[in-house]
């Protein structure tokens, strides 16, 4: 099967099954009086989506695409104060990002005068007592001088049927009309929303049934949550102006628009909601459990290569000086570079690794190499370069075979290699579980070591192939995306071998290469 298939499969199984599906079971298409299921995502325009937000936008966009119906992108401009363009612009941005394509965008703001003329109807209906509804419409009051509620039912035990505010006044407004409506109407045939507005659907079904408007099927399912991070707009703002993050697209944090540039596919959000369920009981997801998620999805998607984040030096002495073997496009030289943590001077039981008399394999070279002496910088104490000896038997007779291999570059300048890099690696950005509800507030619990840097790590020469058949993984919304633009870098990502998985950064140039690590390896690299 497909990468693409296997991925569409996987995403769509939410529907089929569960919750999801005995909604639409309850009132299949035949049966709502209407050709086509049209479903609506509905955001405030007042800041950046993350992860918790992908599941309403998987459920919303995904339900309607399943029975073959529409879904529109509403954008729930009701509170001018707070949006700004950057947010609609972002929100589309990330929606086709995730693979959807909103039968088309709305704006509340465009219904606002056949609102207005129900509010009227409403009033007319004996539905609702106003105070001085034309002067407020005219913009004679200040905000919250004027209202206009619902006279629904004081007596009830639900607070929903309170006499709701249908409209407002809010002053400055800069929208098309001078007074904003409370709640909304909205033509579509399922009304699909988290667990708060449960409650509501009792006065949006008792509006509808006033006005003797349409009625959608509202059900609502659980909202998701992250541990081990902070989600809120205004936490976040405190990170950035504190300077704990850079912004917005800041790696460490769970925005979509973060998650992105640190080089997760959509594929693997939308098979991480799949994989969760849908329900009404509400989820709080370790981010752990995230990661664990987008690991799978990249470990049959994407190439590997070699990557060393502290290179050392080992000279191999019994090769001549201009030794050269090719593997796989991968040159074999006299120098090569392995990672400084492969090497210990002395050799234990718990290590497998290189040390002085000891052999390691190399991978994809044919033949192990031992370690017969080093060189160390004497202010440092680091040790600068390794010489060893290359294991290949003269008379033809078996090698014994190493206990472990290791990774490592070569030196061939002649061929480029290795391409110097710089690399981000990133980890947890707070040192607790719930930074939400520790006593001492969230930003006394800031890893100061969440984000590290690389500034001499090298990578193998197959990086060039890599980003010249990008994007990777090659799913069909990845793909198609990259049709007629050009790859941006978050679209190469590969596997490390025996380090992480990684993306290209935006702020890698023609002559600097810049990595993030996206996750990394479920199996412990070190021994």
């Amino acid at each position: 099967m497909k990468l693409e298939e296997s991925v569409a499969n996987d995403t769509a199984s939410m529907f089929t099954s569960g919750f999801l599906a005995d909604v639409y079971n309850e009132k299949p298409i035949g049966s709502l009086g209407v050709d086509r299921i049209v479903t609506r995502f509905p955001p405030e325009p007042n800041g950046f989506r993350h992860l918790g937000h992908s599941k309403a936008i998987a459920i919303n966009f995904g339900f309607a695409e399943h029975h073959g119906g529409d879904c529109y992108l509403r954008y729930d401009d009701t509170n001018p104060a707070k949006e700004e363009e950057k947010y609609f612009m972002a929100i589309a941005d990330i929606i086709q990002w995730l693979g959807f394509k909103p039968a088309k965008i709305t704006h509340s703001s465009d219904y606002f005068d056949a609102l207005y003329e129900l509010a009227e109807d409403l009033i007319n209906r004996d539905g609702a007592y106003v105070c001085h509804c034309s002067t407020m419409r005219d913009g004679k009051y200040g905000s919250q001088e004027a209202l206009l509620r619902m006279k629904q039912d004081l007596e009830s035990d639900n607070p929903q049927m309170w006499d709701l505010t249908a409209y407002r006044v809010i002053a400055p407004c800069k929208s098309d009309t001078k007074d904003q409506p409370a709640s909304d109407l909205e033509g579509v045939t399922h009304s699909l929303c988290t667990t708060e507005f449960e409650t509501a659907r009792t006065s949006y079904n008792w509006l509808c049934d006033k006005l003797g408007v349409y009625r959608p099927m509202q059900r609502e399912y659980g909202r998701l949550n992250l541990s081990d991070t902070v989600l809120s707009k205004r936490k976040i703002m405190d990170l950035i102006s504190n300077g704990y993050v850079r912004d917005w697209d800041d790696p460490r944090l769970y925005t979509l628009i973060a998650l992105r540039r640190r080089g997760v596919p959509p594929g693997a959000i939308l098979s991480f909601v799949n994989g969760l369920g849908v329900s009404k009981a509400p989820s709080t997801i370790a981010v752990q459990k995230f990661e664990q998620s987008v690991r799978q999805y990249l470990e049959v998607t994407v190439p590997r290569l070699m990557v060393i984040l502290d290179p050392v030096p080992v000279i191999i002495e019994n090769l001549p000086e201009e030794y050269l073997e090719m593997s796989h496009l991968v040159p074999f030289t006299r120098t090569v570079y392995i990672d400084r943590s492969d090497f210990r001077e002395t050799p234990s039981k718990d290590f497998f690794r290189l040390t002085l008399g000891t052999s390691v394999g190399l991978l994809k070279v044919p033949f192990p190499i031992t370690a017969t002496s080093f060189e160390k910088d004497s202010s440092s104490g680091l040790v600068t370069s390794i010489h060893a000896r290359y294991d290949k038997p003269k008379d033809g007779t078996k090698f014994k075979k190493p206990k472990t291999y290791i990774h490592w570059i070569s030196d061939c300048p002649s061929l480029n290699s290795p391409i110097k890099v710089t690399v981000r690696t990133y980890n947890p950005l707070f040192t607790c579980n719930n930074p939400d509800t520790h006593p001492d507030g969230f930003l006394s619990v800031i890893n100061p070591h969440s984000e590290e840097i690389f500034p001499d790590a090298m990578i193998d020469i197959g990086l060039h192939e890599i980003i010249r058949r990008a994007p990777w993984p090659k799913t069909k919304s990845e793909v198609t995306s990259t049709e007629d633009s050009e790859v941006l870098p978050e679209f190469i990502r590969f596997q490390g071998m025996r380090v992480a998985y990684f993306c290209l950064d935006r702020d890698s140039s023609a002559d600097s290469v810049v990595l993030n690590r996206l996750v990394s390896l479920e199996e412990d690299a070190k021994k």
